[in-house]
Formats: C-alpha cells, sequence, structure tokens
C-alpha cells in the first residue's frame, strides 16, 4: 500500500476542521488537525507533518506568527495558507516569505489539490 503524506490542518474554525479530514483523506491524504498553532507546536506531530493547511487568523498565535517560528526552528514544512480576508497583497506577502500559497475561503477541491500537489513535489 502506498504511504499517505501527512497533512496537519490548523484552523480554529470547527467547521473547517471537520470538513477538510474527509475531503483530504478522498484526496489521498493522511491528516492530523488542531484547532490552534500552540496546540500543533506542543503536539510532537511536527517531525512527521509533510505539509501545513494553516489558517491566517487565530486567536493567540497567528498563522504567520507560526510561520516565523517554524523558520526560527529550521522547519522546513511547506505551509498553504487559507483565509477569509480577499487580500492579493496578503497573499503575495506571504508567498514572498515562504508560503506554497494562500487560499482564499472558500476554496474548491481542485485548488486545494493544486496547491497540496505544489507543497509536496520533490524539489
Amino acid at each position: 500500500m502506498k504511504r499517505r503524506p501527512i497533512v496537519s490542518v490548523i484552523d480554529d474554525d470547527v467547521s473547517v476542521r471537520e470538513s477538510l479530514p474527509g475531503l483530504l483523506n478522498v484526496l489521498g491524504f493522511a491528516v492530523s488537525v488542531f484547532s490552534s498553532a500552540e496546540e500543533f507546536l506542543a503536539s510532537g506531530h511536527m517531525a512527521q507533518t509533510e505539509c501545513l493547511l494553516l489558517d491566517m487568523m487565530m486567536p493567540g498565535m497567528s498563522g504567520r506568527d507560526l510561520q516565523r517560528d517554524l523558520k526560527r526552528r529550521r522547519q522546513e514544512i511547506p505551509i498553504i495558507f487559507m483565509t477569509a480576508q480577499m487580500d492579493e497583497n496578503l497573499r503575495s506577502q506571504v508567498v514572498k516569505e515562504g508560503a506554497v500559497t494562500c487560499l482564499f475561503k472558500p476554496f474548491n477541491d481542485e485548488a486545494l489539490l493544486e496547491a497540496l500537489n505544489t507543497a509536496l513535489r520533490p524539489e
């Protein structure tokens, strides 16, 4: 059986945490779900995570704060940001800072799969 890449979803929105794992499983990914950046950092899942689907705006540590923290730790995990804030400047800023892309909520399955394939493509 083929190994399934592990994607960690970090979002404070319960509907996102409930809906994305099923879709990601159907698309062929293993999934871990967290309600906050702090929960992810405390979980011990960092080493296994091959891609982060990360909400931009969360209470406490934001997605961008986590991105900076991972850089400080030298953790090279591809990040796909998700946000309801339709701001092209924000998208270009996070990509410039190293994110794969930023998906605007609600996004479709094809956009998600394309972003994941880009994130997980071998260098």
